[in-house]
């Protein structure tokens, strides 16, 4: 699971800052959702279906393979779980190669964490292959470390991607914030005992205790990230 791991302890103790950022990927980091959404719709459309925003926006955060149980039923696309992850996948890689679409404010922010030596780990419930791949398109060095969704027994809601990180990083969960753009992963991140910056984008995040839910990373630092979810 592991691309480089800091082994430099806490630097949240020492200056201030948080311990470590873990990072959801899809709609966090990249806006990659509606990649999916189109994969998803060519998938049901092949195979006779009927599909809907609504349908695809009730699948954002997921573990891959509860949203293929949930496109296999509501497509309907009679094929197995492993089989329709598969050609998702394949197709939104595909597109992913020709560009990779961050969001706003978040190569900044990943530059500034890089330059307070703040550790980054990208926490997804998407694939190591695709995880990779967004990876490898930026400066070597800023993920310390990935926990995919084919490397977890539980994906999200459940708290152990985020715990995985957290122990992989050698840091104090509660020193920790997570950046997440969904219900689901701030579920998990929260049940991990991770402070949350929740930025919205195409699933409404209501506010609630242990998060912060803005509209953008734009303009934000390692300072301010600090600032905004010190409880």
């Amino acid at each position: 699971m592991t691309a480089g791991v800091h082994g430099t302890g806490s630097p949240g103790a020492r200056t201030g800052l948080p311990a470590a950022v873990l990072w959801d990927m899809d709609g966090t980091l990249v806006d990659t959702e509606p990649y999916w959404v189109e994969c998803e719709f060519e998938l049901v459309a092949e195979h006779g279906g009927s599909w809907s925003l609504e349908h695809a926006h009730a699948l954002v955060g997921n573990d891959l393979l509860t949203s293929a149980a949930y496109i296999r039923e509501h497509g309907p696309v009679p094929l197995p779980a492993e089989e329709i992850v598969d050609i998702l996948l394949a197709g939104v890689l595909a597109r992913v190669r020709e560009h990779v679409p961050w969001r706003p404010g978040a190569l900044e922010l990943l530059e500034d964490l890089q330059a307070h030596a703040v550790p980054c780990a990208l926490v997804t419930m998407s694939y190591r292959n695709f995880a990779e791949a967004v990876v490898a398109a930026l400066p070597p060095g800023r993920f310390a470390c990935v926990v995919a969704g084919d490397e977890v027994s539980r994906g999200k809601p459940h708290p152990e991607p985020y715990l995985t990180a957290a122990r992989l990083l050698a840091a104090d969960p509660a020193e920790c914030v997570a950046i997440e753009d969904s219900p689901t992963g701030v579920a998990s991140a929260e049940a991990a005992g991770i402070p949350v910056l929740a930025v919205q984008h195409l699933v409404p995040i209501p506010p609630g205790p242990g998060r912060r839910v803005m509209a953008t990373l734009a303009g934000l630092d390692a300072a301010n990230l600090a600032d905004l979810t010190r409880w």
